[in-house]
């Protein structure tokens, strides 16, 4: 899992603010299906909102951390049941501060 500096967050977090989110993980929870999805578009956006379909806060967390670990992604910051995660894509679209 890769560490960003709180720069970088903040960066990220500005760019998140308009986007949508691309992954829902449902009721099956955190499946291999879902976490595919989220290799998928992290390939294609580099930075992407996940929606998780679950009032846990604790269960929430566990599945940004699963996600984080599984894909090597970051993680940007969760906001309610709103996940938002970063990966440099191989060719990066978004150039990180410093």
């Amino acid at each position: 899992m890769k560490s960003l500096t709180p720069a970088q967050r903040q960066f990220l977090k500005g760019l998140a603010h308009t986007r949508q989110p691309v992954v829902m993980i449902g009721n099956h929870g955190l499946t291999p299906a879902v976490l595919k999805e989220v290799d998928l578009a992290l390939n294609a956006h580099e930075l992407i909102k996940i929606k998780a379909a679950t009032d846990e806060p604790d269960t929430r967390r566990a599945w940004l951390e699963e996600i984080c670990a599984t894909t090597g992604a970051a993680p940007v910051q969760q906001i309610g049941k709103v996940l938002v995660i970063y990966r440099t894509a191989a060719k990066p679209v978004i150039v990180l501060p410093g």
